[in-house]
């Protein structure tokens, strides 16, 4: 399917839209051109250019259905009758109801045409939005590591902006545009032949040198939407990193940075809109000399009177025709902004296209308990060529805590991302109560796991939201209650508005000790059988480490954990403890066991004592 037609499919049901689009914008057209070819009577009227014989010759001229001459016909009949109850000033007057009217149809049926434009506009774009995002937060975790944060959010607004903006530039030059100038030459046709034969060979050549203008414009708009990403991406970055810009006095550095790119989008831009812009006047200047030459020879008609083609008719074609040119450089426009579109719209399907590398199988198993142990057979990973991890064996028993500890780099934060299927192993497997993890539904699996990381990662609302996150038929007891295992209800209970405090953008308002305390709370509301903790207390001070530890044994008991530590003062009783080293497991036992052997794990406590 096209990229155009990936983009319409959105506006299913189509019959929601489309139909009633097309009727009103015709309807619309007839209307519209009703006003100006009234021109010509009108000026019948007020320069008195046709007797009275003959306007009766043209009311009596033969009727053969719904045409321009028919059309005519009736309306000098009705003009003859006014003229012949009320006299001329009353034909002046009727003359000038009816344009009016016929500008108030028009109009009218503009104003439904756009509205019905306009909600299918808002239609398709919530869809494709919607689409991007449920596909985006389906993705596994290694496509996050490997894209911009600032990009994804610039293709999810700006792209989907652009879109939106193609819709409506294409329904133009897919139908109304188009409708509007064959509705118009139609009349131009019955009006005179030759005078339109001769106009037509004008538009080949317009056509020509905007398609020219038009097709060096794609390859810039995809530059110009890939540089937006990068801005929106560091504007994002500094925001988030503001303490640390003003800590290392790098203001000067960011704004650097900052206006480069903004000098890099500035100049492709410049460049589209030398392009863009060239479009228009090029095909007004076009559209003027076409006009003054039509006043050449379309008076040359009139005066050689080889024509039925009077002065007052002369007039209205001119004025017809002028309009004309409106659609046919609101097509060259719309073309332009279709290419915009179209890049914008191969970025957004792009990342709809991308397929999350952590699947489900068919027929996955559902599983709400966690009954024996979680077994580790010779597992391997790697991201690309490189080994993380390599010959993991390990059981972990129900209501054990496994400890994992070793230098940065050892794989500790690998091993535990497999546990929840944030990534898959590429080599043995993991087995939950006998069954491979792969096997097991993924919503079901992480239903068994609470994880609390290193980093706090909260939401900007209030506490009890925080607290109950994704739970929202949480009663407020619960919420207590989780909070006091956790123990963060005192300070909760000093905030200013208690539960119901807005904690800022990711928790800002709070101390980092207050911050992990949430977070262990939001872990004891899911009631996991199954603990990750991730060195949950490596980024704190010695108060806030005491509070929180004492927070993570309450959440540990009657648990299986799986704690990976720096401080080893934390995680000194813990059942089992992994030394890790390269991606291996170099030393396995209890704190006493390690300690009488003399070896690595002896060498990190005796560091950390030091």
């Amino acid at each position: 399917m096209s990229t155009y037609g990936r983009i319409i499919s959105f506006a299913k049901p189509y019959h929601r839209y489309f139909p009633q689009y097309i009727v009103f914008a015709f309807l619309a057209i007839i209307f519209g051109l009703m006003n100006l070819a009234l021109l010509e009577p009108l000026f019948s009227v007020i320069f008195e250019t046709k007797t009275t014989e003959q306007l009766t010759e043209i009311a009596n001229a033969p009727r053969t259905g719904l045409n321009i001459d028919s059309i005519k016909s009736v309306f000098f009949e009705k003009l003859l009758d006014v003229k012949a109850q009320y006299g001329k000033q009353s034909m002046l007057i009727y003359v000038s109801l009816v344009i009016g009217a016929s500008a108030l149809l028009s109009n009218l049926f503009t104003y439904l045409s756009n509205v019905t434009m306009g909600y299918l506009k808002a239609d398709v774009i919530q869809k494709i939005r919607a689409k991007v995002f449920l596909n985006t937060t389906g993705l596994h975790l290694g496509f996050f590591s490997g894209e911009r944060k600032g990009d994804i959010m610039s293709r999810m607004t700006n792209d989907v902006q652009e879109i939106e903006n193609t819709l409506v530039s294409s329904l133009k030059v897919f139908f109304r545009e188009p409708a509007t100038i064959i509705v118009y030459l139609a009349y131009l046709f019955s009006t005179s032949v030759k005078l339109t034969l001769f106009t037509l060979v004008f538009f080949p050549i317009m056509g020509f040198v905007i398609s020219e203008i038009v097709k060096r414009l794609k390859k810039k708009a995809i530059m110009s939407q890939e540089s937006l990403g990068r801005i929106v991406n560091l504007m994002d970055e500094v925001f988030g990193g503001m303490r640390v810009i003003k800590a290392f006095n790098a203001k000067g550095y960011i704004n650097e940075l900052f206006d480069k790119e903004t000098q890099t989008y500035k100049r492709i831009n410049k460049s589209m809109a030398r392009k863009n812009e060239l479009a228009s006047p090029v095909s007004q200047f076009l559209g003027i000399i076409v006009v003054a030459t039509l006043l050449v020879y379309g008076g040359n008609l009139v005066l050689s009177e080889d024509t039925n083609l009077d002065p007052e008719g002369l007039m209205a074609y001119i004025i017809v025709f002028s309009q004309i040119l409106n659609p046919a450089k609101s097509i060259s426009q719309s073309i332009s902004s279709i290419q915009r579109g179209m890049a914008s719209a191969t970025r957004i399907f792009k990342l709809i296209d991308e397929q999350p590398k952590i699947n489900n199988i068919e027929q996955a198993t559902q599983k709400h308990d966690f009954e024996n142990a979680l077994v580790f057979e010779n597992v391997g990973f790697r991201y690309e060529k490189e080994y993380v991890l390599q010959g993991i064996n390990l059981t972990v028993e129900k209501g054990k805590t496994i400890a994992l500890v070793g230098s940065s780099g050892a794989g500790k934060s690998t091993l535990a991302d497999l546990v929840p299927r944030f990534y898959d192993p590429t080599e043995g497997s993991i087995q939950i109560d006998g069954v491979d993890i792969r096997n097991i539904d993924i919503n079901s699996l992480r239903g068994l796991m609470g994880i609390v990381t290193q980093e706090s990662i909260l939401f900007n609302d209030t506490v009890a939201k925080n607290i109950a996150f994704a739970m929202p038929n949480a009663s407020q007891a619960e919420i207590e209650q989780a909070a006091k295992i956790a123990n963060a209800h005192d300070f909760i209970m000093e905030l200013e508005k208690g539960y119901e405090t807005n904690i800022g953008d990711r928790g800002g308002k709070l101390s980092g000790g207050q911050r992990q305390r949430l977070s262990i709370a939001r872990a004891v509301m899911k009631n996991p059988p199954i603990l990750i903790l991730d060195e949950a207390t490596s980024a704190l001070d010695t108060e806030s480490e005491k509070l929180v530890q004492q927070a993570l044994t309450n959440l540990m008991k009657s648990r299986t954990s799986i704690v990976i530590a720096h401080r080893l003062s934390t995680i000194q009783h813990a059942d089992t403890i992994l030394v890790m080293d390269k991606g291996r497991v170099v030393e396995s036992g209890n704190h006493d066991t390690l300690m009488a052997q003399q070896g690595m794990y002896h060498r990190l406590i005796t560091m950390q004592s030091i």
